[in-house]
């Protein structure tokens, strides 16, 4: 116990706590937008890596349930926490959007401003609302049809301005397995231009049901959104809170509780960027800090291995069906042979015609 008897939580504790929330101390048999709106969003950076995200978590999953689900528009892909690409339902994208529209124009102004001077932004957006009403534009086709009415203006910036400040999706193909290319457009309907105080408690509660407990930094780095302290506040008379090890407050929803640090936590291998690295300000809970610094180098997140809960090896995957294992820490016999046995069974998703090889780099 800490002080006035609050529960103080291992680093352990909170390791398994985020890996029961997310779906990572075993498979469940959950549908796709149940298991997106379970862990409130999959990062979508590349398209593959929401089928490798649910394939981690489901226990039965094909490459064509999520993406039926994608080309259904039960499913979107946008700009959305930390102004990066996520996977959400169509509901939650209604909730998440305006909640994240300040971060959204800060990110434009930050990027964009100065290759925008001069540009009126609210005609901007109208007129981009107008040339995709009822069609779809890549941003290039959309950035260039909007500089034929703004003679000298940045057609690259204009696009990626109106991807800032206008409730956008990319609808499939995009978004879905294998599809890459120029980014299409299309304007989503019934999203809210500004948040509401609710809306913004309700985010709250959604990020605790997927990551907490966690703090108000926790919550800010995985949101990008700033303000977050009195939001909290207002919701502490229905939340529980904890105490971690360094003396930091943790909130929680009332009704999740904590496994047991000694649950049993199977072998993983996660995607890059996946959330279970990204949405907490202090990551000790799944790795030590110098192997942060060689998963998470830039703007870039590796692929990791989960040993035990905690990442332990990063991951590659080559055209041919070899995967490549590089340990960031001594790993046992028996460690290496589960991690074998699980990077075959992603081979054979991932690629299930080809010759699989799983090879470790000392």
């Amino acid at each position: 116990m800490g002080a006035r008897g609050t529960v103080v939580l291992s680093p352990r504790a909170l390791n398994r706590a985020l890996l029961s929330r997310q779906l990572l101390l075993g498979r469940v048999d959950l549908g796709v937008s149940e298991a997106t709106e379970h862990l409130f969003g999959l990062n979508a950076q590349d398209p593959d890596l929401a089928y490798f995200a649910l394939w981690n978590r489901l226990e039965r999953f094909a490459i064509q349930d999520l993406t039926g689900a994608i080309e259904r528009g039960v499913l979107v892909r946008s700009t959305m926490m930390r102004a990066t690409q996520h996977l959400m339902s169509a509901a939650d994208f209604r909730l998440v959007r305006p909640v994240l529209a300040p971060l959204l124009r800060r990110v434009q102004r930050n990027a964009f401003g100065g290759r925008t001077t001069g540009v009126d932004l609210v005609e901007l957006v109208a007129d981009a609302a107008e040339l995709l009403d009822g069609g779809v534009l890549t941003r290039p086709e959309l950035g260039r049809a909007l500089a034929r009415t703004r003679p000298g203006a940045d057609a690259q910036a204009l696009g990626w301005t109106v991807q800032y400040l206008l409730a956008l999706v990319h609808p499939a193909p995009s978004g879905t397995w294998g599809k890459r290319g120029a980014t299409p457009f299309a304007v989503f309907p019934g999203v809210p231009e500004t948040a509401t105080a609710d809306d913004v408690r309700e985010l709250i509660r959604r990020y605790l049901a997927a990551f907490g407990p966690a703090t108000v930094a926790d919550a800010r780095t995985w949101s990008g959104v700033s303000g977050l302290r009195e939001v909290f506040e207002q919701l502490r008379p229905e939340l529980r809170t904890y105490t971690d090890e360094a003396g930091r407050e943790l909130f929680d929803l009332p009704d999740h509780e904590i496994p047991s640090p000694d649950v049993p936590a199977p072998v993983r291998l996660l995607a890059e960027f996946d959330a279970t690295l990204l949405a907490h300000a202090d990551r000790t809970r799944v790795m030590t800090e110098p192997i942060r610094r060689q998963v998470c180098q830039g703007a870039a997140v590796a692929a990791t291995v989960l040993v035990d809960g905690t990442v332990a090896a990063t991951w590659t995957k080559d055209r041919t069906g070899a995967l490549t294992v590089v340990p960031l820490r001594s790993i046992s016999s028996t460690d290496r042979e589960a991690i074998e046995a699980e990077a075959l069974r992603l081979l054979e998703f991932a690629a299930p015609d080809a010759v699989h090889d799983v090879r470790f780099s000392e």
